[in-house]
């Protein structure tokens, strides 16, 4: 792990590099002049519902029928005359 000494700017924010401009992070301080700071993946709050029971088994139930089950074309016709039978 490489120790590099870096400058806090004058409106407070220090560079990690551009390799991780963009991306969420979360700090955590750990006493006065101590932080740790640990990239993260943000879940909007009006997704996260699907990560919760029981939607999540749900969910991965789905994922897995899809990954086992490739697309095919599929037959209009034939998919008309199953609902006209109705």
């Amino acid at each position: 792990m490489a120790v590099e000494l870096k400058t806090i700017g004058n409106s407070g924010q220090i560079s990690l590099g551009k390799e991780h401009a963009g991306k969420p992070v979360l700090v955590e301080q750990l006493e006065d002049g101590v932080w740790l700071i640990k990239t993260a993946l943000v879940i909007p709050e009006n997704e996260l519902w699907l990560h919760e029971a029981p939607h999540k088994s749900k969910l991965d139930k789905a994922i897995a029928w899809a990954e086992s089950h490739p697309p095919a074309p599929s037959d209009i016709d034939h998919i008309e005359r199953k609902l006209r039978r109705r």
